[in-house]
């Protein structure tokens, strides 16, 4: 039995907590924002303040991966979602009218999932958090310092527990770093003599404008959820107790763009695609709630081969984040936790082995979504702004290209995309599956664009 202190109450931080404490650990879990979390879905959504969470009212996403690690890690918690009237989706229900053979398949239930709104989601975390017997969370604590330990190798800091902005100091034999997008632990590392970690930082340069509504209905997939259109992309989400989201992504330097943050702009575009235009049918429940300046991060906590720390693990996107375009984060999260409580399990007797270990297992299993999410938004952003220059696309389709090209046509090769969607798998793996690759080299064709405004037009759309 270990003493883990984890660092951050959001949900990676609280569902990792209980992880931990399922396997024997004893944890505390130090959140700084004060507000303990409401009771109900509606004093969730209209009055919890979470201030340290920037995104705490942005659409979010519970990708398959996520319920597959719950419902192994946390039986029940799937059920408490739908109980506070989390959506269940079915991602099949977006395949593309091309397709004709629309059968069932064995194994066709891990495509689906529950969603809501994050904090709904999260109310529903802290239940679950504070009811487990080996975890306490304590909000209102920020941590202002590490505290140094005996170094388990010579030359490397040990974190031996956290001094509190009250000065109180709690020790523990692993402090995990769950503090999310804006995580002071770099700084934190630094003061005990640590060598600053691998960063590698950009804006790729999104802005996205997201409106909630509600109605007695819930609008029908005619097409996938995330629809691309020349300079923008329309995303579509369910949430909870009847409500739904719709977002309109685009570059951030396409200054006319800057125009959806209007109500009677974001309508006009969005009625501009016909696909999606009946998501519209219901009452805003929010204005327009714009969310740009989202930098892409990534640390790497190993340099040369070692540790720049023992006694600490970086979590979710205190490790890594990126534009919330894909909405993989909680489910990577997830796993992220998984693997912690698996590492622990092994490697905590040995501080320096297990941060060998952490490093490792992150970098195989976790580090690859980060990458793949980095090139494809990279790759969008490109395709925008040529599209908004009147220039051809700048490079050829890549196999992963090739995938979701033939999954407009072929139901299998659809199912196989979508794992990549919703975490099941990695792009790498699912093209190189004999049966899969045959597919996408027989059916590689562009899919057929989706109905909605050209460039002219649009601009039209855009004047206030």
């Amino acid at each position: 039995m270990a003493s883990i202190i984890v660092c951050g109450g959001g949900p990676i931080g609280l569902l990792t907590s209980v992880i931990l404490a399922r396997s024997g650990h004893v944890v505390t879990v130090l959140e700084s924002d004060p507000q303990p979390a409401p009771e109900t879905p509606v004093t969730a959504w209209e009055s919890w303040q979470r201030k340290g969470v920037a995104q705490f009212r942005q659409p979010h996403n519970l990708f398959s991966r996520f319920r597959i690690i719950a419902d192994e890690e946390i039986p029940g918690l799937t059920g408490r979602l739908v109980e506070a009237g989390c959506a269940r989706v079915d991602a099949l229900a977006g395949m593309p009218p091309m397709i004709a053979d629309r059968s069932a398949r064995p194994g066709d239930e891990k495509f689906r999932f529950v969603t809501g709104r994050r904090p709904v989601l999260e109310a529903v975390f802290a239940a679950v958090a504070e009811e487990e017997p080996h975890v306490t969370v304590r909000r209102g604590v920020r941590v202002a310092a590490f505290l140094p330990g005996p170094e388990a190798r010579e030359g490397i800091p040990h974190v031996a527990g956290v001094r509190t902005a009250a000065g109180e100091e709690l020790r523990g034999d692993l402090v995990v770093d769950a503090m999310g997008r804006r995580s002071p632990s770099r700084d934190l590392l630094a003061a005990l003599g640590a060598r600053p970690p691998v960063v590698d930082a950009s804006d790729v340069g999104f802005m996205y404008y997201s409106r909630y509504f509600t109605g007695p209905e819930r609008p029908k997939a005619l097409a996938g959820p995330l629809g691309p259109f020349g300079t923008f992309s329309l995303l579509t989400l369910m949430g909870d107790n009847d409500t739904w989201s719709v977002t309109l992504w685009a570059s951030s330097h396409d200054k006319a763009m800057k125009a959806l943050r209007h109500e009677e702009c974001f309508r006009r575009v969005v009625q501009a695609c016909p696909l999606y235009a009946h998501w519209l049918d219901g009452t805003p429940v929010t204005g327009i709630m714009p969310l740009g300046g989202i930098l892409d991060r990534y640390h790497r906590f190993t340099v040369d081969g070692l540790p720049v720390a023992t006694g600490y693990a970086a979590l979710g996107d205190a490790w890594a984040c990126t534009n919330p375009t894909a909405g993989r984060g909680l489910s990577v999260g997830l796993l992220h936790g998984q693997l912690l409580r698996d590492t622990v399990r092994d490697h905590l007797d040995d501080p320096f082995e297990f941060a060998q270990a952490w490093d490792a297992t992150t970098e195989r299993l976790v580090a690859p979504f980060y990458w793949n999410q980095i090139r494809a938004d990279r790759a969008r952003i490109s395709a925008m702004e040529a599209v908004r220059d009147g220039r051809a696309p700048a490079q050829e389709p890549s196999i992963v290209d090739k995938l979701f090209m033939a999954a407009a046509y072929d139901p299998d090769v659809f199912r196989a995309a979508l794992e990549t969607v919703l975490c099941l798998a990695l792009p790498q793996e699912v093209v190189r599956r004999p049966a899969i690759a045959e597919r996408i080299a027989n059916q590689a064709q562009p899919p057929r664009p989706l109905p909605g405004p050209d460039r002219g037009h649009l601009l039209d759309l855009l004047v206030t």
